[in-house]
Order: C-alpha cells, then sequence, then structure tokens
C-alpha cells in the first residue's frame, strides 16, 4: 500500500537517548517523516533523537513534570486526510479500549495508544486502535509500530531484539 510511513512509539521509560532508541531512529524510522510518541517518555530528552522530524507526543502516567508540562495528556491529529487520536491510557487493562474510545467523541479513523505494554492493531466500533506495546528494556518484548496512511490505514508491530539489554 501506497503512502504515508509514520514511526510510532510508546512506553520508553528512558531518561534519555539510548543506543537503541537511536539505532531505531537510524533504521526503522529513518524515512518516516512522521514520528508519534504514545506518552511514558519519562524524560522530554528522549525525542531528541527525532531532529528533522515532525514529531507529536502526549504525556503519561509515568512522565515528569516536564514532559506533563510540555505535552498534553491527548492530542487528534489531522494527517494525510485521516483523524489520528493520540493518548497513552490510563488505569487496569481489563476496560483500556473502552475508556480511551470514550475520550475521542468527535471522531477519529484511528487510536494510538500506550500503558498496557500489550501490541494490538485491530477495529473496534468502526476505530483502528493502535497499541506499540513497549520499547523499554523493561519490557519483556520490546515493540514499536509502524502506520502507513494512503488509500487506507494499515499498522504493523514489530519486535525488537534487544539482546544487549538482556
Amino acid at each position: 500500500m501506497e503512502g504515508l510511513e509514520i514511526g510510532v512509539l510508546s512506553d520508553t521509560h528512558l531518561s534519555g537517548v539510548s543506543p537503541e532508541l537511536r539505532e531505531l531512529a537510524e533504521t526503522y524510522f529513518l524515512d518516516c517523516p512522521v514520528i508519534l510518541h504514545a506518552g511514558d517518555l519519562v524524560e522530554p530528552e528522549v525525542l531528541e533523537v527525532f531532529q528533522g522530524k515532525e514529531v507529536y507526543a502526549v504525556s503519561g502516567n509515568m512522565d515528569s513534570p516536564r514532559v506533563r508540562a510540555s505535552y498534553p495528556p491527548k492530542r487528534v491529529l489531522e494527517i494525510a486526510g485521516y483523524r489520528l487520536g493520540l493518548v497513552h491510557g490510563w488505569g487496569g487493562r481489563g476496560d483500556l479500549e473502552e475508556r480511551i474510545l470514550s475520550l475521542f467523541p468527535e471522531g477519529v479513523d484511528i487510536i494510538i495508544y500506550g500503558h498496557s505494554h500489550v501490541p494490538v492493531f485491530h477495529r473496534r466500533q468502526g476505530i483502528y486502535l493502535f497499541n506499540l506495546g513497549s520499547f523499554s528494556p523493561l519490557a519483556r518484548r520490546p515493540s514499536f509500530g509502524l502506520l502507513r496512511l494512503g488509500e487506507g490505514i494499515d499498522g504493523r508491530i514489530i519486535y525488537f531484539p534487544f539482546e544487549s539489554w538482556r
């Protein structure tokens, strides 16, 4: 599918740019002009690795006061003719999707979220839901996503081999 490819990640739980995050930026996200981060950056310096790209982020429950002061808890973005909801999430996993769906009554085509560290890409109530899991050394299986917006919406979850973190 032709279209705009967007790099998507969440729950990095880092205080700065790690070698693995730099590798991600220089490989998988190299040709992505837009980067979305769905919260729990922890510190804003994490996003410095994406200089020169259009970066949108939201704050999460584990973020520092500096991140919370700089990034809202939710955003609605219009990119490539689609409306994207970007939010971190909160509370237990059981009804997380219901809670985040209720945050966007204005209507969106896709909601990108984090918090649960459980990767998903599916449709619910006519809206795509895309959770990237966690791109963190704390994650059991570190992951991130690529989102393609073209004639339709396509999301791909990629598991990163962080052997050096183990």
